[in-house]
């Protein structure tokens, strides 16, 4: 699998990383340690402990990280989140949608992370 493949299968946008990362080669080895950068699961933990702070920042973290590699959805599903927890923010989503945004980034976060191992693999 090529890197460009890899971007179609997990939906993230090539030409948005080759925009950061000047090569192939470069994005490759970025996007693999992706793989244990961490953000998400912090985020997944702040939810399920309730802690908007620990949201906010994960989330935010993530977002950013996401951006520069070109996972352009799942960075703007982490802006989302990112946005509800601001401590400047007054809340917008009803629990249940702060649940359905963390479902959605949860599934697009593991079928990325099953992307990007099928990848390294190679």
């Amino acid at each position: 699998m090529t890197i460009q493949e890899l971007y179609e299968k997990i939906g993230g946008s090539y030409e948005s990383a080759k925009k950061i990362l000047p090569s192939d080669r470069m994005i490759g080895k970025f996007v693999q340690k992706f793989l244990t950068e961490g953000s998400c699961e912090k985020l997944l933990a702040a939810h399920e402990a309730g802690d908007e702070t620990g949201m906010f920042e994960a989330s935010h973290a993530l977002k950013g990280v996401c951006a520069n590699l070109g996972l352009n959805e799942l960075s703007r599903r982490a802006s989302e989140i990112s946005e509800e927890y601001r401590p400047t923010n007054q809340k917008t989503m009803s629990p249940d949608e702060v649940n359905q945004r963390f479902a959605e980034l949860k599934e697009l976060y593991e079928r990325t992370i099953a992307g990007i191992k099928e990848f390294a693999a190679q």
